[in-house]
């Protein structure tokens, strides 16, 4: 039986940056990351991917140690390499040097096949004024669901 799931979710993502385009990415991983994930203790709130010498890599994504591994564990905080097509690494390339862009990981999960997926966002960063506008309208919205439902 094949466990599907998500692993780890950045929620802040979509609160500091304005998603622009998502792509669904492969993501290179050991054994004992891969057994660690499956625990679901993982972070990539910190993170970020960057496009360096013709390969995307994800930057900073905490995956603790996994326990029962004793001396053949992996490096919690390591570069991990993104699996992407050429056409879609020169499209992230290309959209990362615009001014303000950058690729931030929105999810990590594991796909219907068994394998970890990472989605990725090209995002541009908010200003505060942006941020609260958002905040706002998502408490409006909030209420006008909770006034609707009473009636």
């Amino acid at each position: 039986m094949l466990v599907t799931g998500l692993a780890a979710e950045n929620r802040r993502a979509r609160f500091d940056y304005e998603i622009v385009d998502t792509l669904e990415a492969g993501i290179m991983l050991t054994g004992t990351e891969v057994k660690s994930l499956r625990t679901g203790k993982a972070q990539i709130a910190e993170s970020y991917a960057s496009p360096e010498r013709g390969e995307l890599w994800l930057i900073n994504a905490h995956i603790p140690e996994y326990l029962q591994a004793n001396r053949f564990n992996h490096e919690e905080r390591r570069p991990r390499k993104l699996l992407v097509s050429r056409k879609q690494l020169a499209k992230l390339s290309q959209d990362v040097e615009r001014a303000g862009n950058t690729i931030v990981p929105l999810k990590l999960y594991f796909n219907e096949r068994g394998m970890a997926k990472l989605l990725i966002g090209v995002g541009k960063g908010k200003k505060n004024y942006d941020k609260r506008a958002t905040e706002r309208d998502r408490d409006w919205n909030r209420d006008k669901a909770r006034l609707l439902k009473n009636g």
